[in-house]
């Protein structure tokens, strides 16, 4: 029999992302790593990361609070409280906060890959690196990740 995994509301794993928080809910310890769950806290008039295309797992998010835009491709989506984004491999994508109010988002990583990603990018920060685009995409590249060119 398996353990049951509870989180509590001040409960996780909290990653410090500069303008972004992420908070571990699953690592995948829990699930056999057929899914990861993180809860993301986006600063008002923030950007997310440059647009990236994931080859290994889906991600999905669901706006808890806030209004956030998602940028597929050259598509906008704004996607305000209530709404759910599902993005599979190979798809083009990035979100954003151009709103006055944090943006709070549940995102799940199937399998559980990607949380990894969060991690080494916040263990970047707390080592004193400045990140930028090109080091997330350095990131993101260990998790089968690349960032989009052709939209920029």
């Amino acid at each position: 029999m398996n353990d049951v995994s509870v989180v509590a509301p001040d409960g996780g794993e909290v990653i410090p992302l500069g303008p972004a928080r992420m908070r571990i809910l699953e690592d995948g310890g829990t699930t056999a790593h057929r899914l990861g769950i993180g809860e993301v806290t986006l600063a008002p008039h923030s950007a997310g990361p440059p647009q990236h295309r994931h080859a290994a797992h889906d991600e999905g998010f669901y706006v808890v609070s806030g209004t956030a835009v998602f940028t597929v491709g050259q598509t906008d989506y704004e996607a305000p409280a209530g709404t759910l984004v599902m993005v599979p491999p190979g798809v083009p994508h990035t979100f954003a906060n151009p709103g006055d109010e944090p943006v709070v988002m549940v995102n799940t990583f199937t399998p559980d890959l990607y949380v990894q990603y969060f991690r080494d990018l916040g263990a970047a920060m707390a080592d004193g690196q400045e990140v930028t685009a090109r080091t997330t995409t350095e990131v993101m590249g260990r998790y089968a990740t690349t960032a989009t060119t052709e939209f920029a």
